[in-house]
C-alpha cells in the first residue's frame, strides 16, 4: 500500500479512535450526546448502552485499521482495508438512515474512503 494511502488510513482510524471515546467514555455529557441528536438527558440514558456497545466497534475497526499498518504486509494491508471497507459502509448507513448526520457521515466515510481509492490507484 502506497504511503499517502496509509495516511488516510491513520486519519480514518483515529477519527474511529475520537468516536469510540465520545460513544464509550464521553456520552453522558450533554455537549456529547447531543452531537448524537439526542435532546436531554434522560434520552441519553436509554440510550446510553446501545452508544457504549457502539463506540466498541469504532474501537474494533480504528484497531482493525491501525493494526493492519503496523503488522505491514500483504495481509496487514489487506486487514487495513477491510477495515476501511467497514468504516465506508458504517457511514454509508449512517447518512441512509438519517439525512441530518450528512457531516457525521462524511467525516466518518471520507478518509476510508480515499485510502480504499488511493490504495487501488497508486
Amino acid at each position: 500500500m502506497n504511503t499517502i494511502a496509509q495516511i488516510f488510513v491513520v486519519l480514518a482510524g483515529v477519527f474511529h479512535l475520537a468516536v469510540f471515546a465520545l460513544e464509550s467514555i464521553l456520552f453522558m455529557k450533554p455537549s456529547t450526546y447531543q452531537r448524537f441528536l439526542i435532546r436531554n438527558e434522560a434520552d441519553a440514558t436509554v440510550a446510553r448502552p446501545w452508544a457504549f456497545n457502539q463506540g466498541f466497534y469504532n474501537l474494533f475497526l480504528a484497531l482493525g485499521a491501525l493494526g493492519g499498518l503496523v503488522a505491514g504486509g500483504d495481509k496487514g494491508h489487506a486487514i487495513s482495508l477491510f477495515a476501511c471497507a467497514c468504516m465506508a459502509g458504517a457511514g454509508l448507513v449512517l447518512v441512509a438512515a438519517d439525512r441530518r448526520m450528512l457531516r457525521s457521515a462524511a467525516l466518518q466515510a471520507g478518509p476510508p474512503i480515499l485510502a480504499l481509492v488511493l490504495a487501488a490507484v497508486l
